[in-house]
């Protein structure tokens, strides 16, 4: 039998956001493909420690993030160097696999030198942080963001300790292929779907989702409140947590759009499900984003910007509309349009070529059978 120790950067349970839904679903595909799993995880803000996840892993270790300290390496970095976890993962001679650049503050410890270790890059994280800070709008966030952007880019070349990197967009494995070579390999998101599931009945409504407190999310959903619906005769629901002020005024002021927040996963899956059209799009071309990924398995007709499909190599997948006028034009044009019986077909075809959790872990177990 396998055994890896996995660092994740987060508790990954629930699985209800972009980067724990890829490290949970993983977990949970090679615990089915016979692996044991010791499980180490920072615990901060609400999350809590899960008994979930003790049904997928040998045992679950968890660890305090630090505050603030003297560092020239980035804060979600040194917040992450725990002593107890160098010594956890001292304590057996298991393969490694690093969650995120943030987890990796000890991938190149000399006491870890033996180790086979593999890093999973969820973004090209300085390129992430570079648009997150065009995107803030508090000007000391703004320069937080800059500055680990800054120190995240210094940092990377810590990946030269991998022994394997996990891309997961083609994007991204192109462009650390540049810098790193063959040890990076292309590795889809895991996921929480099993099969495509489209209700092909028509939808009265169109539905855009996300973590609202995330800087990405606040930028598009205010670009569809600002560009796209003031000149669409549609009805759209953005749910999702964390909502600004500006965001819940200016969704206030709209006639068709409303806001619904504290939604479960399996509630913001019925949305995807029943909606007519999801709206997707994104000013941060960086990675994959999971939202795509679900409404691919459950969603009837896509809209969406080059940036949200272009890295993952899917034009082909969604209706493509770059500017607000062009993206109202196409939604009320969707609104009124049946989904397909062939165009179901087509879409399981894609996702099936694309997204599948026992390809992947395949991939990793594979790549543990070399070592």
């Amino acid at each position: 039998m396998n055994e890896i120790n996995i660092v994740s950067f987060d508790i990954p349970f629930p699985a209800n956001y972009g980067g724990v839904i890829d490290v949970f679903y993983k977990i949970t595909a090679l615990h089915k493909a016979g692996f044991k799993i010791y499980l180490h995880v920072f615990q901060y803000g609400n999350r809590k420690p899960s008994l979930e996840l003790e049904e997928y892993c040998e045992k679950v270790f968890y660890y305090k993030r630090s505050g603030f300290n003297l560092s020239f390496k980035p804060f979600i970095v040194s917040s992450r160097g725990s002593k107890e976890l160098l010594n956890n993962l001292k304590s057996n001679n298991f393969p490694i696999l690093f969650e995120a650049l943030h987890s990796c503050f000890f991938l190149n410890h000399p006491d870890l030198k033996s180790r086979f270790k593999i890093v999973r890059m969820h973004n090209i994280e300085h390129d992430y942080y570079k648009l997150l800070a065009k995107g803030e709008e508090s000007l000391l966030k703004k320069l937080y963001l800059i500055i680990e952007g800054i120190l995240l880019f210094r940092f990377e070349p810590i990946l030269n300790h991998a022994d394997k990197i996990l891309a997961i967009s083609l994007k991204d494995e192109i462009e650390l292929k540049e810098r790193f070579g063959d040890k990076v390999i292309l590795v889809p998101p895991f996921h929480a779907q099993s099969q495509v599931s489209i209700n092909p009945e028509m939808g009265d409504f169109a539905f855009y989702h996300g973590k609202l407190s995330v800087v990405e999310n606040h930028v598009s959903a205010m670009f569809l409140l600002k560009e796209v619906m003031p000149h669409s005769s549609a009805k759209l629901v953005i749910a999702g947590d964390g909502a600004k002020e500006s965001l819940k005024s200016l969704i206030l002021q709209s006639k068709n759009v409303s806001l619904v927040e504290g939604f479960s996963p399996k509630e913001i899956d019925h949305l995807i499900h029943t909606a007519q059209v999801n709206l997707l799009p994104t000013f941060q071309p960086t990675g994959i984003k999971l939202k795509l990924v679900n409404c691919l398995f459950l969603g009837k007709h896509l809209l969406a910007n080059r940036q949200m499909v272009e890295a993952a190599g899917l034009t082909m997948a969604v209706t493509l509309a770059e500017t607000g006028k062009e993206m109202a034009i196409k939604l009320d044009e969707l609104m009124q349009k049946p989904f397909e019986a062939n165009e179901i077909e087509k879409r399981k075809e894609i996702v099936s070529k694309s997204f599948c959790n026992v390809a992947s872990a395949k991939i990793i177990m594979n790549l543990m059978a070399r070592h």
